[in-house]
């Protein structure tokens, strides 16, 4: 009777350590979690893009900016969307307890301070509006696309896009590193791949106008 009871409790042990196992493994995401931080940023992030994508699409009857800036409302719309389900699904509050961007500290190529490029071209930095979250318009930005038409609005809002892309990919790319949470993973490479693939899209758009883009902000 002695062994049977040995393997039945042995057999517990192990059931309980793989319960563990798949519970920290799959546990909720703290509110100080590069999870948590990162649906709270990117959600803030794709609003500038979907705010700046509507004023585009406001002024100008080119049917390839149009388009573009519809393509960009309709998939990061929904894409906060889905930050938002996930942090509700957790439990956590839309505004965290930790500074913006607290979460991706250390990552290559983050903060606001612009590169010695950039400052050397002239160009406007690369986005301190909100606690050095990388690409985001300033608000002087913000309010010279709201004042342009036609042609000048649309090269102004694919630099700005550009620079802002590049923002969301580096943000994305700091969440690869640092989660093994599979959505969440899944979701970020997802916005490294379709942002990537329209960064060169708007690049084209843009030479096709005359114009080019502020000096990269990423650094691979």
């Amino acid at each position: 009777m002695q062994k049977p009871r040995m393997i039945i409790a042995g057999a517990l042990t192990l059931l309980l350590v793989a319960a563990a196992f798949l519970f920290l493994r799959d546990g909720t995401p703290s509110d100080a979690s590069a999870e948590a931080g990162f649906a709270r940023d990117m959600g803030t992030h794709h609003g500038q893009a979907v705010e700046m994508s509507f004023l585009v699409y406001n002024r100008t009857q080119d049917a390839d900016v149009r388009n573009l800036a519809f393509d960009i409302i309709n998939t990061q719309a929904t894409q906060r969307g889905r930050f938002t389900g996930w942090l509700e699904q957790w439990g956590l509050p839309e505004v965290g307890e930790r500074p913006s961007m607290a979460w991706m500290a250390g990552h290559a190529g983050h903060g606001a301070a612009p590169s010695a490029g950039a400052q050397s071209a002239g160009a406007p930095s690369p986005g301190a509006s909100e606690a050095g979250m990388p690409g985001m318009a300033s608000k002087e930005e913000l309010a010279k696309l709201k004042s342009l038409t036609g042609k000048e609005a649309e090269v102004l809002f694919l630099q700005l896009m550009i620079r802002h892309h590049e923002g969301g990919v580096q943000m994305a790319e700091a969440l690869i590193e640092r989660s093994d949470r599979d959505e969440v993973v899944r979701m970020a490479q997802k916005i490294v791949g379709g942002q990537s693939g329209e960064i060169k899209l708007m690049t084209d758009l843009l030479r096709h106008r005359g114009g080019r883009p502020y000096p990269s902000i990423l650094t691979r």
